[in-house]
């Protein structure tokens, strides 16, 4: 899908501060876009959502920093090229820390976007069932962009409509409690399961949009994240469950026969994709990925700025579970030995040094559908046999078929042991995919994942500290225990 960026004036995107001049200059305006000279017609509205994608394309949001976040405070990657990414990685990040701004700040610009669209497309005279599906993606972005940020940080500002002018009250938002985040992230979400359309039924050339399977699959993972919070409601994990069966009963999504498919540049957008973010060659548009450029060594065109932790390399998979070793990570090119680096990201036509790779970054796929079922289910009830299930599939497709690879109640007999086991297959299974942070904190092993790494977890750096440039430009910004006040 195209993501071409119109920049509407007034409706919060932009607030401009204009110094003075020793000579006032005046100028005729001819063309200025606001919302109430804008949002006329469909091709303004699917123009302005493509905005709200466009935004996560940004380096500073899914095209790196989603990894960086996701990825660096836990076990698998490394990654010390900059002061803020050494922080992220041995767990000393500051207040001042870049990199945490940047995922605040590139969150609420998602935000501010998603905003305008949920506010103005809803007045377009079109088709309603388009209508619907465009205002229904809009809301699953802001529902992405708050479940990011609540995960991150607790409570946050929320803010559910643009700024209306220099004087609004939303200039300076106090944080809004984390529950209450919560309750509006399923809100947007029950929204878009509600009105996106199935994923068969989205135009080709409008692929990379959100559909109703998309909405209910990160419903399920708010229903589960919550679920083993403080702010949790006791039918999370049955709401889980319903949305992923939901998802699965919906058979617009299957496990690919070959795992290395998921990844391969020309199966982009396939049928275990639930949702990307899409990028692509310059030539037609769309922006393209700086992945590779990240990962990869020298001696294959990258900065080698990223490594596999050895610890993962040498034990994070077990002789039988080759497939997904042997193409996830690699410490070789051709003869010649380097440190291991994350190698599943691929593309034949990326230019050594560039910033040019087409790869897609994969937010949403059935393999964690699955996984998250087995999840929920022992959550429920953790003497369902049923429970083994989604593991035993993902793990099927990794070429684990014996019977001995498979999981059930003699080789795992409690719940915490299925955890335990939970815990290795997602890491196995979602290696660098920007889930692992996450899953070590929901499925409380966080501590005891890092520590035999040498990294002794502080209970207070189960959230990030929130940013000192926030709280310098909005002093109703409070911090997070723990961090400088």
């Amino acid at each position: 899908m195209k993501k071409t960026i119109f920049l509407i004036a007034g409706a919060g995107l932009i607030l401009m501060l204009v110094a003075a001049c020793k000579k006032q200059l005046e100028e005729k305006a001819f063309s200025f876009l606001t919302p109430m000279n804008y949002y006329k017609n469909a091709n303004d509205a699917q123009t302005a959502i493509n905005g709200v994608f466009s935004a996560m394309q940004q380096q500073t949001s899914y095209q790196r920093t989603v990894w960086l976040i996701a990825e660096l405070p836990a076990d698998n990657l490394i990654g010390n090229t900059t002061a803020e990414r050494a922080e992220l990685n041995t767990f000393k990040w500051t207040v001042s820390n870049a990199e945490i701004a940047n995922w605040w700040r590139t969150s609420y610009q998602i935000i501010s976007r998603a905003n305008d669209v949920i506010k103005n497309v809803p007045g377009i005279n079109m088709d309603v069932t388009n209508r619907n599906h465009i205002v229904g993606n809009a809301r699953f972005l802001r529902a992405l962009a708050y479940f990011d940020l609540v995960r991150n940080f607790g409570d946050v500002p929320l803010m559910l409509r643009p700024l209306e002018n220099t004087y609004d009250t939303l200039l300076f938002p106090s944080r809004t409690g984390a529950g209450d985040i919560y309750k509006t992230i399923i809100e947007d979400l029950q929204y878009a399961e509600a009105n996106c359309l199935l994923e068969s039924k989205i135009p080709a050339g409008n692929k990379g949009m959100v559909s109703t399977g998309a909405a209910s699959a990160l419903l399920a993972k708010v229903y589960l994240t919550r679920a083993s919070s403080p702010y949790a409601d006791a039918q999370d994990n049955q709401n889980a469950l319903t949305a992923l069966n939901k998802v699965i009963a919906s058979k617009q999504y299957q496990l690919l026969s070959k795992y290395q498919d998921i990844f391969d540049n020309d199966k982009k957008n396939g049928a275990e994709h639930i949702f990307s973010v899409q990028f692509g060659p310059v030539t037609t548009g769309i922006t393209s990925n700086i992945i590779l450029r990240m990962f990869y060594p020298s001696q294959l065109g990258g900065a080698g700025a990223f490594f596999v932790n050895n610890n993962f390399f040498n034990n994070g998979y077990s002789g039988a579970d080759s497939i997904r070793r042997n193409y996830n990570m690699a410490n070789k090119v051709g003869s010649t030995s380097v440190t291991p680096f994350v190698y599943k990201y691929r593309d034949p036509s990326y230019v050594n040094n560039s910033n040019n790779s087409n790869v897609n970054w994969i937010v949403l796929r059935y393999a964690d559908v699955l996984l998250m079922q087995s999840e929920a289910l022992n959550n429920i009830n953790p003497a369902d046999p049923a429970k083994f299930a989604g593991v035993d599939s993902v793990r099927s497709r990794a070429g684990l078929k014996d019977p001995t690879l498979q999981l059930n109640f003699t080789n795992t007999v409690t719940p915490d042991a299925f955890i335990d086991s939970l815990v290795k297959d997602r890491a196995r299974e979602l290696f660098i995919e920007g889930h692992r942070r996450y899953d070590l904190i929901r499925l409380k092993r966080y501590k005891q994942v890092m520590a035999p790494l040498g990294i002794t977890v502080q209970d207070y750096q189960f959230l990030l500290p929130i940013p000192q440039t926030e709280r310098d430009a909005n002093r109703n910004l409070g911090q997070n225990d723990g961090y400088p006040q």
